[in-house]
């Protein structure tokens, strides 16, 4: 008998990866557009197995529906897991699995987009080119060679990040509680954050969203920074207070801000709003800047790591229904 799948926050290109992945497998996948909420959480009736990603809610309201609903395996086809409430699924003895990397290069990547498209002003030129305008006032850059750049975690996108960044002739210094033997031997160098924030032109965030890094980026964080400072995040939205940053950029203290995630995003992002009114102030104050760029959390959106995540998440879903479950990818099992 085939495992049934239900895959919430289900995109074209969800379906169309994890399809391929599935394609030899005993695994019967059945897609929702619909993020998982308690609203929807009736859906799942007669799967036991959710698969879910980034902005699905998982509190222990709904994980305690997913329980009487027979749902035994929550599938997160995503790295993070600070949408699941591990305390209230492991007391109802559901197991969690989760992607733990996939091609780090992917979002290092993206991350250097950010910051090449805000210090050359790709995107202003673009348009101003369009409109058969081409002067070059307001578009000054600066010269990445030889600049400092802080990047505050040390995993394996961090780690991509440092080794493209030394490449650019960057110095480069790094924040983490767990150092990673890989980042000195690239030439990184590991400082304390108020140093970070002290000596860094850039500064890239590339942690998880825990309790200690919630608001790692607040008013105090950005008044030790460098007058000016580019600030990217490509991690999760929390990890930035959105209103100190603003603060920041009104006082010019923030003289670019790149993100790729918001706090509030789940309300926002992988839908199409263009026709609707946003309510969200706090968003819409952001877009106002033309020092601030947004991407809508496509980070992680290459063909590579769609199919390394569609992948490990099929196996994931396979290892459990055949008590396989590895302590890499399983959070509980």
């Amino acid at each position: 008998m085939p495992v049934n799948v239900a895959v919430f926050s289900a995109q074209p290109y969800d379906e169309a990866s994890l399809t391929a992945a599935a394609a030899d497998k005993s695994v019967a996948l059945t897609f929702f557009p619909p993020a998982l909420t308690q609203q929807t959480c009736a859906m799942a009736k007669g799967f036991s197995v959710v698969c879910v990603f980034v902005n699905d809610t998982l509190d222990a309201e709904v994980i305690s529906t997913l329980h009487a609903l027979g749902v035994k395996h929550i599938a997160l086809r995503c790295a993070g897991y600070n949408n699941v409430d591990l305390a209230c699924a492991q007391a109802h003895n559901i197991a969690v699995s989760r992607v733990p990397a996939y091609s780090p290069e992917t979002v290092a990547e993206h991350t250097l987009a950010l910051i090449l498209t805000l210090n050359r002003k790709t995107h202003h030129a673009y348009n101003r080119v369009r409109e058969g305008n081409f002067s070059l006032n307001g578009l000054l850059g600066f010269t990445l060679h030889n600049k400092t750049v802080g990047v505050v975690g040390t995993g394996e996108i961090g780690l991509a990040v440092v080794r493209i960044l030394r490449g650019f002739g960057c110095r480069v210094l790094c924040c983490d509680p767990q150092k990673n033997p890989a980042v000195e031997s690239l030439g990184g160098e590991y400082v304390s954050a108020d140093v970070l924030f002290d000596r860094s032109q850039i500064i890239t965030l590339h942690c998880p969203l825990t309790e200690h890094t919630a608001h790692f980026i607040d008013a105090d964080a950005i008044a030790k920074m460098q007058k000016g400072v580019m600030l990217i995040n490509t991690s999760r939205g929390a990890i930035v207070d959105t209103r100190a940053a603003i603060d920041g950029l009104k006082q010019k203290k923030i003289g670019a801000l790149g993100i790729d995630v918001y706090e509030q995003e789940a309300g926002l992002f992988f839908t199409d709003r263009s026709l609707q009114i946003i309510d969200d102030d706090v968003f819409e104050r952001l877009l106002t800047f033309p020092n601030v760029l947004i991407t809508g959390h496509q980070g992680f959106f290459t063909q590579e790591a769609l199919t390394e995540i569609a992948n490990t998440t099929i196996n994931n879903i396979e290892d459990f229904a055949h008590q396989r479950a590895t302590q890499k990818r399983f959070l509980l099992s």
